[in-house]
């Protein structure tokens, strides 16, 4: 395993657009694969507008940005997508038994150099490694959303994951023009998220007991933290269906009640109010 310079993303909705997107504007040739071209295409329609104003600003050529996305291209199978690539994430759902079954074709199709990355932060590799024939070529490599902006990888080291591949991952983040941090253990959550989900499981209870309303919490964060958004905000900006998805299997990990999503998180959920992507969540979007 040496440099990447080629990488493919499998699942291209909004997280895995934006990976995308990150890869092509570092100067990687990128294949991006998912069964609906029309969730690449709704992402990349957003992508573009907030990679605009950069132009617009100043911060970005518009040549380069032709040029960098031109290396970027959608196929609809995993085994064009996957093929002479050095590096491949996938970005799809929370479900171990759809990441399997998907680790297992980027293992049969992909270089066997090739490193096999999650993008998840609640499904550790080695519950996916032992679908292929190259666990320790497997590991966690976790962006924040939005992965445009956020500068923060979590590479994830499993007992199964070789120290060349948790090097070359990290070499390769940097070169992303992000900042990686290297977990030597395996933990649901990992670094960021685990200090993160202590801060909304507070609010949440703060909020279902009635002592403040979930925009004055969200003020509470903003003003006297100085987060930059609260974490209803931030719960509606990811999504309350990954919010609701990433709760649930810790739950299931763990048999332990207190990790289930909160009422007002299941409610919403239920009611497919889902945040941003579906216009109201615990705020409303027009």
């Amino acid at each position: 395993m040496g440099s990447v310079n080629k990488v493919a993303i499998i699942g291209a909705g909004a997280m895995g657009s934006q990976i995308a997107a990150v890869c092509a504007l570092a100067g990687c040739d990128v294949r991006i694969q998912d069964i609906n071209e029309q969730n690449f295409g709704n992402s990349m329609e957003e992508i573009c507008k907030r990679l605009k104003r950069k132009v617009e600003k100043g911060k970005l050529s518009q040549q380069v940005l032709e040029d960098r996305f031109a290396r970027l291209i959608f196929m609809p199978e995993i085994e064009s997508a996957v093929a002479d690539c050095d590096f491949v994430i996938e970005a799809v759902t929370e479900n171990i038994e759809t990441k399997r079954n998907i680790f297992q074709e980027m293992d049969q199709y992909a270089p066997k150099h090739a490193i096999l990355a999650t993008n998840s932060s609640t499904i550790v590799s080695s519950k996916i490694a032992d679908a292929t024939d190259r666990p320790e070529q497997v590991c966690n490599f976790h962006f924040f959303n939005p992965a445009l902006v956020m500068e923060l990888i979590e590479v994830v080291k499993g007992p199964h994951t070789s120290d060349k591949t948790a090097e070359t991952a990290m070499e390769f983040a940097r070169n992303l023009n992000k900042t990686p941090i290297l977990l030597q253990k395996e933990i649901s959550g990992f670094v960021a998220n685990r200090m993160l989900g202590s801060l909304m499981d507070e609010a949440l209870d703060l909020y279902e007991r009635g002592v403040a309303s979930h925009e004055e919490i969200d003020l509470a964060c903003t003003k006297a933290l100085n987060h930059p958004i609260g974490p209803f905000q931030l719960i509606d900006l990811t999504g309350i269906d990954v919010h609701y998805h990433v709760r649930m299997q810790r739950y299931e990990e763990s048999g332990d009640e207190s990790q289930k999503p909160a009422e007002a998180v299941r409610k919403k959920y239920e009611a497919g109010e889902l945040g941003r992507k579906t216009g109201k969540g615990f705020y409303t979007y027009v």
